[in-house]
């Protein structure tokens, strides 16, 4: 993750009284631990720059994007001090990283995420207002976070056959090729044009449509009226597409679905959209001993987090921490 910290003691001399409100709002103090504080704005500008680098990741994917941006925002305060935790914890024990781990661990980032293109992910830090020198800075310290972690994932018996074979039964929707997908979708736009139209106002057309649908009223009927889509004119109705050409949060949305479900709402960029799943012809998945190597490997990984957790439990009664 992405850390900012920011100087806490402001000068107040020569500042307009409107400058100082933004100021003091923007530095106050949303936790302290063990007299650490951390800062409104640090977790502002925390947020601010993982959004800038997942928008830039995830760009094909609104629906992973969406998903990514929730947790972010919704972990950032508690990131922060389990950050400040661990960083005391390496202190105690003496802990020094080297320089040449932080930079293989940034040339890994702009190797994955940019595709070696250096100059873009500055361009990405840019438009935060992180430079390149307070990335590295954040980086190391994420770096510690993972080493401190690392050393107390423990040590777990390794996963069972009954285990690999129920893992395998759970997730088998994410590795099957070749899903084929038969959908009727109402899309309602967010702004319609009308006087007095607002996101809002469509959205809550969207239930009421959804509402009426899911209690038996006419999927097509309501398409043909309210829909703003190229299929509106069938009753919303596509021709069968191969999953992995539709849109990921439509197709995924379907495949959720039993046929002649109904999705949730699908908050788009421009438009909501409601999905009713007709028909669909499933693809054919790996066996279970190609794939399970990498479902033990998923399996060991599950444990070592539970290990972690667990271990962070109990180092955070340790420290004093308070929040505001």
């Amino acid at each position: 993750m992405l850390f900012l910290r920011i100087s806490l003691l402001l000068s107040l001399s020569a500042v307009s009284f409107t400058t100082v409100k933004a100021q003091t709002y923007s530095n106050r103090i949303v936790a302290v631990v063990d007299g650490v504080p951390i800062a409104a704005s640090e977790v502002r500008d925390t947020i601010t720059a993982q959004e800038q680098i997942l928008r830039y990741q995830h760009q094909n994917d609104p629906a992973r994007l969406a998903k990514e941006l929730a947790e972010v925002r919704a972990t950032a305060v508690e990131s922060l001090i389990d950050r400040e935790i661990l960083l005391a914890e390496f202190r105690k024990i003496g802990g020094v990283i080297k320089g040449q781990y932080v930079d293989d661990d940034i040339n890994t980032i702009i190797r994955e995420s940019f595709k070696g293109n250096r100059d873009a992910f500055v361009d990405e830090l840019a438009k935060t207002g992180m430079s390149v020198k307070k990335f590295r800075e954040q980086r190391e310290k994420m770096i510690v976070m993972n080493v401190m972690r690392a050393r107390h994932s423990g040590d777990h018996p390794p996963a069972t056959p009954r285990e690999v074979e129920d893992f395998y039964n759970k997730h088998v929707d994410k590795w099957r090729e070749g899903d084929q997908i038969k959908i009727s979708t109402i899309s309602i736009p967010k702004f319609s044009g009308e006087a007095g139209s607002s996101s809002e106002k469509q959205k809550k057309l969207a239930q009421e449509l959804r509402s009426k649908i899911v209690n038996g009223g006419d999927f097509a009927a309501a398409a043909k009226a309210y829909s703003q889509d190229s299929h509106a004119e069938n009753g919303g109705s596509w021709d069968w597409m191969a999953k992995t050409d539709m849109m990921p949060a439509i197709a995924n949305a379907a495949m959720e679905l039993k046929t002649g479900g109904i999705s949730p709402i699908i908050d788009q960029e421009t438009s909501y959209i409601i999905v009713a799943c007709d028909a669909k012809k499933l693809g054919t998945a790996p066996p279970l001993d190609k794939m399970r190597p990498e479902i033990e490997r998923m399996i060991n990984q599950e444990k070592s987090k539970q290990n972690i957790d667990n271990w962070m439990e109990s180092i955070r009664k340790k420290h004093v921490i308070k929040r505001f």
